[in-house]
């Protein structure tokens, strides 16, 4: 099976209906999406899309950047140009194959195939017979298809395993932000195209497609057992970003059929082991990943740059700021497709109706063990890059009287369930509490991207960033939720009396800080609120 050639990804048409095409179905105007059978493996497959639209397809300027927009190529328009990297695509042979090692690595003992699906239990949680949730054996057949969609989606999204696990260039489990068309229907060409970026934009030399410096599987893995071997960005080509490749695999293919297990299709080529050994590419350094943000400290830029990962909790509010724009006083940037979203909204106009959005996904990882994995969209807007500083720093401090609230509504709602353990220390039983702070997130999100767009579209108008009205409607708003979730969690169940009177002395400190506390007041009179209580 050759990944350019032949059909291996799963799409979904317009009428609803699901078709096994080839790579080149991406241009077809019948087709909407992927419809693969993992959430993991459907972003894997915009990713993959996108490093071969980019690698092969990548438009010179702005203007045939909209063009291509606006009218998709034909399939054998595309075919033509990506088939010039399909000798890097092959998953079956002697020769180099995608992703896999060089080396047949047949002196390594094979792994069960499940062990490529990233939340897979470990060997240390099979000997202790530790994998309650998550199952050994849950799937012990792929097809060809899904196990080297499984491969992609391990190395790109590979987490620090142990001596000589090399994790992924983006670090372990990082996240990912795709910008997407407003409507649903939209092609799949125009989802995919929204993240291709212009030549102009991104300059490079144009890239020799037998060369290792793109393709590392083209040629003998660089071992990292000594110190050295590490590989940064100025060794390779610009593209070999999309391409990284910190594991050594081998798959084992077997002939007949049988059942995929990930896909539930029959297969007449499947995978059930894999052999897989320590000491792959090392990637080390800044590298800046067109599909992720980063950050880094302000104060010392040379130092190593470091994407954005999945957090527990999942993606809300609080982080959408370093994920839609670059500040180089804050020390963040946003991903490369979305900065170059926003070199291309003059021309909007005439290739969309409507604003895009950001898709962000990713895995929440600690260490190897992947604790969840989270996905949402977020908004976008049609914002000046030289206006970005201005718009943080208001939304910070929406952010900053968010983070102090929700730390009191929390601390409130453990004092009403435990009491008041001790002044000097807190004794309260330990445990996990971010479900309130995910409540509270969610509950005000509304309310913060309101006050979001009026901050952008006061600062664009070069006036105050945020109204006083506006700034009492969003403070209004957090004291609600916070007294909505204190009721929800420390009044709505029954009780003695002893433990009443506790819980409503924990809701009226709460109330005493909302109207009272420092964090509070220093928000009114930097906003000029006027003086007002609302009914709690």
């Amino acid at each position: 099976m050759n990944l350019i050639n032949d059909p291996w990804l799963i799409y979904k048409l317009q009428d609803g209906t699901e078709q096994t095409l080839p790579i080149t179905a991406i241009a077809d105007p019948r087709v909407v999406d992927f419809a693969l059978p993992r959430a993991d493996f459907q972003g894997a497959a915009y990713q993959f899309s996108i490093a071969l639209l980019q690698t092969t397809f990548a438009p010179e300027d702005t203007y045939q950047w909209h063009d291509l927009y606006e009218q998709a190529p034909t399939e054998g328009q595309l075919n033509r140009t990506i088939a010039s990297a399909a000798h890097a695509f092959n998953t079956l042979g002697d020769g180099p194959l995608f992703m896999q090692d060089l080396d047949p690595l047949n002196a390594v003992k094979p792994n069960p195939v499940a062990g490529l699906l990233i939340e897979a239990p470990g060997k240390n949680t099979l000997k202790l017979n530790t994998d309650h949730f998550i199952k050994r054996e849950a799937t012990n057949v792929m097809s060809l298809a899904m196990a080297n969609l499984a491969l992609f989606t391990l190395q790109i999204n590979a987490p620090s395993g142990g001596r000589g696990h090399r994790a992924g260039l983006r670090g372990g489990g990082p996240l990912t932000t795709l910008v997407l068309p407003q409507q649903a229907h939209s092609t799949l060409w125009q989802k995919l195209w929204l993240n291709i970026i212009n030549r102009d934009e991104w300059r490079y030399t144009r890239p020799d497609l037998h060369s290792p410096l793109i393709f590392p599987w083209l040629h003998q893995t660089k071992t990292s057992e000594a110190e050295g071997s590490e590989i940064y960005a100025s060794d390779l080509h610009p593209l070999a970003i999309y391409w990284a490749m910190p594991r050594r695999i081998r798959l084992d293919v077997i002939d007949g059929q049988n059942t995929c297990q990930i896909s539930g299709l029959r297969a007449t080529k499947t995978v059930a082991r894999y052999r897989t050994k320590h000491y792959g590419h090392n990637y080390s350094g800044t590298w800046q990943h067109p599909l992720t943000a980063y950050k880094w400290d302000p104060n010392k830029p040379e130092l190593d740059h470091l994407s954005a990962k999945g957090q527990q909790g999942g993606v809300t509010y609080k982080t959408w700021p370093a994920l839609v724009f670059a500040s180089n006083k804050k020390g963040q940037a946003c991903a490369r497709v979305v900065s170059h979203f926003y070199t291309l909204v003059d021309g909007f106009s005439g290739s969309m109706s409507e604003v895009p959005r950001l898709w962000a996904f990713g895995y929440d990882m600690d260490n190897a063990k992947a604790r969840g994995w989270y996905a949402t969209s977020l908004p976008l807007f049609n914002v000046p890059v030289e206006q970005h500083d201005d718009i943080w720093a208001a939304v910070q401090a929406l952010h900053k009287v968010a983070d102090s609230l929700l730390k009191q509504c929390r601390g409130q709602i453990k004092k009403a369930w435990f009491g008041d353990k001790g002044k000097d220390k807190d004794r309260t039983p330990s445990g996990d509490y971010t479900f309130i702070d995910l409540a509270f997130w969610q509950t005000t999100e509304d309310a913060f991207y309101t006050a979001a767009q009026q901050v952008i579209e006061q600062v664009s108008n070069n006036q105050t960033a945020l109204l006083a009205n506006q700034a009492s409607q969003w403070l209004a708003a957090m004291r609600r939720a916070a007294l909505a979730l204190f009721d929800e969690y420390a009044l709505s169940g029954l009780g003695n009396e002893r433990s009443m009177a506790k819980r409503v002395k924990a809701r009226l400190s709460l109330v005493n800080w909302l109207y009272a506390s420092k964090d509070i007041k220093t928000f009114i009179n930097e906003h000029n609120i006027e003086s007002t209580k609302e009914s709690n």
